[in-house]
């Protein structure tokens, strides 16, 4: 099978798998607001907040590459009804490990969860890089992202129907129904898929049988390699993306520590800017990508724009920071959508699992943060623990511009 080349043929599965991840999002978004609540609820320090962080995380490095394998069995299709699965099983097992006040429970619940989180990401990336042609691959990954940050915003709103989420003192008992309505939602979710319309594809070069010119040359790139960690592109794809999705996760998180630093009201309001700063550039990308500027363009011109942003950051005066961080979300949101169809392409046969290897990237979600909560500690002053960001981009920007193309002499063009 290939990948379906015109756009009538590919719109459907995009729009369905763009419905799931809206759905995701949302999900997620619900969960990411109610799970403070329940670690307030067991009055965690702030050794036992990080084992909760290090149990999702830790899911993306110990199952990246068995699941790379498991998707090789089961198709794309089935690795997205199993990734519900785990979702909804980690989610149901919150509501008892509140009520019995267990730990060791919620942790369990939160790799589950992240295992879910996991599967789904080696999933569905690598499935819409391949959907349709690889020079607009880009933009229809920009497109999930808005689908999934739309749901994120989405997701106060539905939660406030139940909770008052400006509460202080909330009870553990009200939130046992918006977790049981998401439990619903994956359910329904993975059942919707198993009978939705969503073609078993493989990327150029993975199906041995055929026979294009195209497929050939990569089948023949590929037979020089024994193992997917021979393809340098790869590799460095994951380093670059393990320090973007880090400081990405970072551009989210501290704008509102850092308004309540420097003494603004209402801090809370400033989580918002960043996120649209990204549905901003993901419309310019699904807008542009590939019809005006190529998708390397595209993310050429946002690492280097980042870079000047991220600089700006640590030497601008405080009250004109927060912009800076919104302008780099803007930049950045390109980074994920075309960092992967670059990093994944001519892996023929090691697709799949060349594709979980760069899911454990995600990591860098949790490890960056925990880098630059102790550089503000040291510094005592958050601003300049923003330096942390540049020596990162640097990264990004090599991969852009070199990185993407290395150890494909003779089989890449640019």
């Amino acid at each position: 099978m290939k990948s379906l080349k015109h756009q009538n043929s590919y719109l459907i599965p995009l729009l369905i798998v763009g419905m799931l991840f809206f759905l995701l999002g949302f999900s997620l978004g619900m969960n990411g607001l109610l799970i403070p609540f329940l670690k307030k609820a067991f009055s965690l320090s702030h050794a036992q907040s990080y084992l909760v962080l290090t149990a999702t995380y830790s899911a993306f490095v110990v199952f990246s590459y068995p699941f790379g394998a498991l998707l090789k069995r089961t198709g794309y299709k089935r690795g997205i009804v199993l990734a519900f699965v785990f979702f909804a099983v980690g989610l149901y097992l919150f509501v008892p490990s509140a009520s019995w006040e267990s730990f060791p429970l919620f942790l369990l619940a939160s790799f589950i969860c992240g295992s879910g989180n996991t599967l789904m990401q080696a999933v569905i990336n690598p499935y819409v890089t391949i959907l349709g042609p690889v020079e607009a691959a880009g933009k229809r990954l920009c497109f999930l992202n808005i689908c999934n940050r739309t749901g994120w915003i989405v997701a106060p709103v539905f939660l406030a129907i139940f909770i008052d989420i400006t509460r202080i003192n909330v009870q553990l008992s009200d939130l046992f129904l918006p977790f049981y309505i998401i439990v619903g939602i994956f359910i329904v979710l993975g059942i919707f898929t198993w009978f939705a319309p969503l073609p078993e594809i493989t990327a150029v070069g993975e199906d041995e049988q055929d026979v294009s010119t195209e497929s050939a040359k990569v089948i023949e790139f590929v037979e020089t390699k024994k193992s997917v960690f021979q393809f340098p592109h790869l590799i460095i794809g994951v380093i670059a993306t393990f320090f973007s999705v880090g400081i990405e996760t970072l551009l989210y998180i501290t704008p509102v520590d850092f308004a309540d630093s420097i003494g603004l009201s209402n801090p809370e309001r400033y989580m918002i800017y960043p996120v649209m700063g990204t549905i901003l550039g993901c419309l310019l990308g699904f807008v542009l990508i590939p019809r005006y500027v190529s998708q390397l363009t595209g993310l050429r011109t946002g690492v280097v724009a980042g870079t000047f942003f991220c600089l700006l950051i640590p030497l601008l005066p405080a009250h004109l920071v927060i912009y800076a961080i919104t302008a780099a979300s803007l930049a950045f949101s390109l980074n994920w959508p075309v960092v992967w169809p670059l990093a994944i392409s001519y892996l023929g046969k090691y697709t799949k699992i060349g594709s979980a290897i760069l899911v454990s990237s995600i990591v860098g979600a949790a490890i960056l943060p925990l880098v630059f909560g102790y550089l503000k500690d040291v510094t005592g002053d958050i601003q300049q623990a923003f330096w942390l960001f540049f020596p990162s981009m640097i990264l990004m920007v090599f991969y852009a511009f070199w990185g993407y193309k290395m150890g494909l002499k003779g089989v890449i063009e640019n």
